[in-house]
């Protein structure tokens, strides 16, 4: 088996579909919104295409945002749970 062909740990550690209410906490919070949940998986207009986009909703006030599930990976600015 080829090593580089395996995947790298950090390549498993999130992925789009099963981050539907997973928690996070804003590194940075603003207005006061520092915990969020994965409300909405946002589904491509044609089904082969890759999920790209999640909605998220503020604990605090319930407002909502869409971003790209990508930048979750961020720890300068996203950490995965509420901390």
């Amino acid at each position: 088996m080829n090593i580089s062909a395996m995947p790298s740990k950090e390549q498993n550690s999130l992925h789009p579909k099963k981050l539907l209410l997973s928690k996070w906490t804003a590194v940075k919070p603003t207005l006061k919104r520092k915990h969020f949940l994965v409300s909405k998986i946002i589904l491509p207009e044609l089904p082969e295409q890759a999920i790209e986009f999640v909605e998220l909703e503020a604990v605090f006030d319930g407002s909502t945002q869409v971003i790209a599930w990508r930048k979750l990976k961020d720890s300068a600015i996203w950490l995965q749970g509420w901390v």
